[in-house]
């Protein structure tokens, strides 16, 4: 029981991926405030979905100045 429970975390997890890229693939410059109230999750969690694709190399970090909050997002090339 418990390993289906966890299935379903990391499929969530998959699909809320999935969601912020398609996202962030029609919305470059997105920021994180901006896709978590769009896919529904909150800061913290869509932080961790945009960590994790930027680190797999789909997404790119723009950084627009030395204010963390002017971070945003695209697709990488």
């Amino acid at each position: 029981m418990a390993a289906l429970f966890g299935e379903d975390l990391l499929q969530r997890g998959y699909r809320r991926d999935r969601a912020v890229l398609a996202h962030i693939a029609v919305h470059p410059g997105a920021s994180t405030p901006h896709v978590a109230r769009v896919v529904g999750a909150s800061e913290r969690v869509v932080a961790r979905n945009l960590d994790r694709l930027t680190d797999d190399g789909l997404l790119v970090l723009v950084m627009d100045g030395a204010t963390p909050a002017l971070r945003s997002y695209r697709l990488a090339s």
